[in-house]
């Protein structure tokens, strides 16, 4: 894919369609294209949060690891991102994302990112709806699957 291909796809992300063209044509030439194939993981709950991605086509599912094993969270798909909340707090990865077709996607480093938000402070309060929207989001599944026990257990 030429480099003016990526820089439009990023521009359909969200997060990146207030950022200048030159910008974007400088964070998809340093950044680096990779291609999962389906059921491969992109990454693992526990890894080092080293980059964020962006899904340029095809689709995932987010997975947790618990002691009764993995609980599906989340599907995603093109255009969006994951694994910024490892950058953000700077910890290991809280999910791992695992291929559920052929994906193609953009490793943003991390210092790339951090740099990214630094010039541009509305991805930041974009990346803030997104992360509410999923704390949201996780919240209702929560509450439900609680109701749910509370009505076996009674």
């Amino acid at each position: 894919m030429l480099l003016k291909d990526e820089v439009e796809m990023l521009r359909r992300v969200p997060l990146f369609s207030q950022i200048a063209p030159a910008k974007l044509k400088l964070l998809a030439f340093a950044s680096e294209r990779m291609t999962c194939r389906d059921g491969q993981n992109l990454f693992r709950q526990g890894d080092v949060g080293d980059a964020a991605y962006v899904i340029l086509s095809g689709t995932a599912e987010i997975i947790v690891h618990s002691d009764g094993g993995e609980i599906k969270v989340a599907d995603v798909g093109s255009n969006s991102i994951v694994g910024e909340i490892a950058i953000l707090c700077d910890m290991a990865r809280t999910a791992t994302v695992r291929a559920t077709s052929r994906l193609e996607v953009l490793k943003i480093s991390k210092d790339n990112f951090l740099d990214l938000m630094r010039d541009f402070p509305d991805m930041a309060v974009e990346i803030m709806r997104v992360l509410a929207d999923r704390l949201n989001h996780t919240t209702a599944e929560l509450t439900a699957a609680r109701s749910q026990r509370q009505k076996v257990l009674t």
